[in-house]
């Protein structure tokens, strides 16, 4: 296996996703009728890779790579860096790796709300419910029990509980290396604005800065990086204080007078093997299939997720996107799917 692989399948899973995000309005038309069409509000700022002197050759591989693959990624060396994005500390940089288009962020709510009513509108059945157990028999899940005591017969059944993957898989006798990590953000004011268009800027101390309309967007890996409890959404405030702020502070010189207006603690569903998603069926309980483990990349592949998911099901194998390496047998044999710069 090459270092590139994985990223060559990043690549492609990323280019149908800003695909099908530039084409969510005339998808949602037919669900809509005169109401007014969704909007995702796409920020396309690109994200922005702080590189160290050491890191360059590399990374300017990885930029060769997804160049080579359509996107539209290019390398700055740290005096172009510093003309474009002035407002950045670029002393101790090899360079910057940045996505100048096709990259950004949207509306994540958004984008869920819109497929909900689609899927509805299809005919298709929420149970706003939580399943507590499954029967298995002859190596297929025949039903799910529900909290309220129903039980419903199922011909496929799907794996898609994010950080709470575990608690569905042992409930089918399974495993995954799947566990929910906590992630601090923090949303502030900065008493100086930054001009321009703001990349989401990822510094080498791995904290990462956007905008958000006047404010900013901020979070990092935590110390306390590790499994947590499945309802611990304690915030640690000193993560920011100790940190982010200093990070920053060095990066973006003018972020020196900050304030923190929000805080929030979330789950990724982290893949503790490699960091990358789990899909597809298990070789042992045919109708049971995985969608899990996307370690904080989960948004960004789900609209290629999801239509590999509807394939399998409907086709029995992937049609639009081959993502056989992403499938649930490297688990058991430990064959990690790596890829670099993951953040």
């Amino acid at each position: 296996m090459t270092a590139c692989l994985p990223g060559l399948y990043a690549g492609k899973i990323s280019q149908f996703g800003i695909k099908f995000i530039g084409s969510f309005t005339e998808r949602m038309a037919a669900f809509y009728a005169d109401e007014p069409l969704p909007d995702l509000g796409f920020r396309e700022h690109g994200y922005l890779y702080c590189v160290s002197p050491k890191g360059v050759d590399a990374a300017k591989e990885r930029v060769e790579l997804q160049r080579g693959l359509g996107a539209h990624t290019i390398f700055l060396d740290p005096g172009p860096l510093k003309d474009r994005f002035p407002w950045l500390n670029v002393d101790d940089l090899g360079g910057g790796a940045w996505g100048s288009r096709d990259e950004g962020w949207f509306d994540s709510m958004g984008l869920l709300n819109g497929l909900r009513r689609a899927a509805r509108c299809s005919g298709i059945e929420y149970i706003d419910n939580a399943v507590i157990g499954l029967d298995v028999d002859r190596c297929r899940v025949t039903a799910a029990h529900l909290a309220t005591g129903e039980r419903i017969e199922c011909g496929t059944f799907v794996n898609a509980a994010g950080p709470r993957a575990q608690q569905v898989r042992d409930m089918a006798g399974l495993s995954i290396p799947v566990a929910p990590f906590k992630r601090y953000s923090f949303v502030f004011a900065s008493c100086t604005p930054i001009p321009g268009r703001m990349p989401n800027m990822i510094d080498l101390s791995g904290t990462f800065v956007r905008p958000e309309r006047e404010l900013f967007l901020t979070g990092n890996t935590p110390l306390d990086n590790g499994p947590a409890g499945y309802d611990d959404f304690k915030i640690c405030h000193d993560e920011f204080e100790d940190r982010i702020w200093p990070a920053l502070w060095h990066r973006i010189p003018a972020f020196d007078a900050l304030k923190v207006r929000q805080c929030w603690t979330g789950h990724y569903e982290y893949n503790m093997l490699d960091h990358n998603g789990i899909v597809g069926f298990h070789p042992d309980i045919s109708n049971f299939m995985f969608a899990n483990g996307f370690s904080g990349h989960g948004l960004q592949q789900s609209p290629a997720v999801g239509r590999a998911v509807a394939e399998l099901i409907v086709d029995g194998a992937f049609q639009t996107l081959e993502l056989s390496p992403f499938r649930f047998e490297r688990i058991p044999l430990n064959e990690p799917f790596l890829e670099e710069a993951v953040i």
